[in-house]
């Protein structure tokens, strides 16, 4: 059985120290869309060092850098016997407890935290939790995992759906095109899988061409939100979480569908290129307030 899931859910966190620089945080800006115009000074704040802010999502590759790759690593847990091949990134979910600084440390302590069966594949769930060096919470990050054949042995099924999305036409739609490179700078961020850039291990994989990681989706998909919601402010964001329906091709559109409801924002997003293909689903956004801008 590829995976137990007694051994898993006990085995011991992991904890480590991880850094990042303001090169790092540039970077990661540059790579969900930050600068696309040079010249808007409200975007200073993600390019320019001088009046340098951290984007909320930064927390996703904090410390990760272009060492590290992203590929979930479960099959190295106890009570994980899963061939990387089978493990398919299937949702996450961001807590921000306090702004980021442009520089760190934290301190991360990851484990391992449910296991449902889906019959044909186990969802699993893997969170990180930050603290910074005198211990305060930082942030706390929830990786779901799809693991393609190690379902149906009995163990407890997924739980039940998020809430649904309100049932009347959106209250904003917004459209962010993706650049044709931006798979390639976001890598740089330590999702160095080679889907992401070589076209023979992407038709390998079943896809036409490289695609853009799930996490730059994310990313991009934060910042429209704040953009279009927020006005351009994420420092009230408390937290956001999405399932990844399907993939993203760099270049490609995110048409995002809103629905606001007090301090949340209920989201969706398909891309146009694709027939409308759905890409992201049970998108939540909550704020710490009831900010959104006029709609």
């Amino acid at each position: 059985m590829p995976i137990d899931v007694a051994a898993a859910l006990s085995a011991a966190p992991t904890v480590q120290t991880v850094q990042w620089t303001e090169r790092d945080v540039l970077l990661y800006h540059l790579s969900i869309g930050a600068g696309s115009d040079p010249l808007d000074a409200a975007a200073q704040r993600w390019i320019y060092e001088r009046d340098l802010q951290v984007f909320p999502t930064f927390a996703v590759v904090a410390g990760k850098g272009v060492s590290t790759a992203r590929t979930p690593r479960t099959a190295t847990l106890p009570g994980i016997d899963v061939p990387p091949s089978q493990l398919l990134h299937a949702g996450q979910q961001l807590i921000v407890h306090r702004s980021l600084d442009r520089k760190g440390p934290a301190v991360v302590t990851s484990r391992l935290t449910d296991i449902r069966d889906q019959g044909r594949a186990a969802i699993i769930e893997m969170e990180a939790a930050a603290c910074d060096p005198a211990g305060e919470p930082y942030w706390t990050s929830t990786m779901s995992i799809w693991a393609a054949g190690a379902g149906g042995y009995g163990g407890a099924p997924p739980q039940s759906a998020p809430t649904a999305l309100p049932d009347r036409e959106p209250d904003r739609m917004i459209r962010r095109t993706t650049r044709d490179d931006q798979a390639l700078l976001y890598r740089l961020n330590g999702g160095m899988n080679p889907m992401h850039v070589d076209p023979a291990v992407a038709r390998q994989a079943g896809f036409e061409r490289p695609t853009l990681h799930g996490l730059a989706t994310y990313g991009v998909t934060c910042k429209a939100l704040a953009d279009a919601m927020l006005d351009g402010d994420p420092s009230s964001i408390g937290s956001l979480s999405v399932r990844f329906a399907d993939h993203m091709l760099p270049g490609h559109s995110l048409d995002i569908a809103v629905w606001v409801e007090g301090a949340e924002l209920f989201f969706h997003a398909t891309c146009p290129e694709r027939d409308d293909a759905t890409v992201l689903t049970h998108g939540r956004m909550t704020l710490r307030q009831n900010c959104c801008a006029d709609i």
